[in-house]
């Protein structure tokens, strides 16, 4: 493409090398991800990744631990909104606030049909220590293990 190429009107991309760059961007298997996933597999659990944790919801959790129904999330600041390191961007801010908007209204959208399903969700941001991410993941599916363990053990009795 020329250096002088406009993108169409309307079009999300404000260049060529800019359309280039945001197409890189992974949607799964980021460093954040990978590095909390090799710790929660060093302490024995195991779990799915990039899955859909309920049957008809097209939406993914980053690790999802069926039979616990626990599903965790790995949030980009950028993507996600972080309070902390969110900056609008110059270049056609009014498209990207928007995309950031519907990306955090989507989230709260997950968050409620998974908790009415009877799932805990946990959601890190990227920046977040991935140990201390792993040991509240570790404590939550612990306990929810223990817990559907008692009332498998209740309803034998």
């Amino acid at each position: 493409m020329s250096e002088d190429w406009q993108p169409p009107i309307g079009s999300w991309a404000s260049s060529a090398a800019r359309r280039r760059n945001m197409q890189a961007i992974r949607s799964r298997d980021t460093k954040p991800e990978r590095v909390l996933r090799r710790l929660l597999h060093a302490q024995g659990l195991r779990y799915r990744v990039a899955a859909q944790p309920l049957p008809g919801l097209r939406r993914t959790a980053d690790i999802v631990f069926r039979p616990a129904k626990v599903a965790v999330f790995i949030d980009g600041c950028y993507w996600h909104g972080c309070p902390e390191h969110y900056v609008a961007p110059k270049t056609n801010p009014g498209y990207w606030s928007g995309k950031v908007a519907g990306n955090v209204a989507r989230d709260r959208d997950t968050d409620r049909r998974l908790a009415e399903a009877g799932w805990t969700v946990l959601r890190f941001w990227e920046h977040e220590s991935a140990e201390e991410c792993a040991s509240t993941v570790l404590r939550v599916v612990l306990d929810r293990r223990q817990r559907l363990l008692q009332r498998k053990l209740r309803r034998d009795e």
